[in-house]
Order: structure tokens, then sequence, then C-alpha cells
């Protein structure tokens, strides 16, 4: 088909910019970005993430994550560490301050999203999250194709 490699990107950037709005929303009250809330929400556990792993996750150049995480440690949201499996390592980890403001951020987008995505049923949220996160995978990991049920589609590369 013609054209649907532009058409879904095209829908796909369209509704993540619109969502990321609905979600901007919720978070001016804390001053808080999008990216911000994405890292922050990227962060869990005790063992920490390191900044590759993080700016490949949240879909940001090292430089900018790096900039929001001096940002977020200056707040005492997150701080770094050494990783003491591989010293050359830096693991990012929320503070308990973090922790908090992560579970307020999440309370307040819940909030102003709703039970599921604005204009999707529950079931139809819960058929569309796997997709993109295939297509996402196939994407991040270079695959050429992408299976959707019976029928394998084409996902172009970068060229």
């Amino acid at each position: 088909m013609a054209g649907q490699p532009q058409e879904l990107l095209h829908l796909l950037t369209r509704a993540e910019r619109l969502a990321a709005r609905h979600v901007h929303a919720a978070l001016d009250a804390f001053d808080c970005s999008v990216d911000a809330w994405r890292v922050l929400g990227l962060l869990s556990g005790d063992q920490g993430r390191t900044m590759t792993a993080l700016a490949e996750d949240a879909v940001l150049p090292a430089p900018t994550l790096t900039k929001l995480i001096d940002q977020l440690v200056d707040q005492n949201l997150v701080f770094r560490r050494v990783d003491p499996a591989d010293r050359r390592r830096v693991l990012v980890q929320l503070t308990p301050r973090g922790l908090r403001r992560r579970r307020q951020l999440s309370r307040a987008v819940r909030a102003e999203w709703g039970p599921s995505s604005p204009g999707l049923t529950e079931d139809e949220e819960s058929q569309l999250v796997p997709l993109l996160g295939r297509l996402s995978d196939a994407l991040a990991s270079g695959g050429d194709r992408v299976t959707t049920g019976d029928v394998e589609t084409e996902v172009g590369r970068a060229r």
C-alpha cells in the first residue's frame, strides 16, 4: 500500500503530540515537563538505571537527558551513583522525594487521562498497547518487519 508508512508516521506523531499536550495539562501544576515525567516514570526499584538505558527508553538524545538529569538532581528528585558492577558506568536513581513526586505525578496524570486513553475503550487500549510496543521494539532493534496477526508489514528503516 503506497503511502502507508507516511500515514502511519503522521498518525503516530499526531497522537503522541496531542497526548503529550493532554498530559502536560496535568503536569503544569507541578512545574514538570513531559520528558521529566517520562524519566521519573522509568526510574523504579533500588537498582537504578544507566544513562544509556534511560536515553534509549525515554527516546532522548544523550545531551538532552544529561541536562534533564542535572535539573532533577538540583530538585533532589534523583541522584547519580557509580554502578558497583561496573565502576565506569553511572546509575541514576530516585530519591525518596523523587519517588513521592513520581507517585504524585502518576495520580495527577491518571486523574486527567481517565480510566483509558481518550477516545478509546479499555478493550481498544489493551489491543493498541501491545501493538505499539511490538512496533517500537522492532524499530529499536532495526527489524524490517512487524507481524500483526496474519499480516506481515514492512517497517521502513531510515536510509
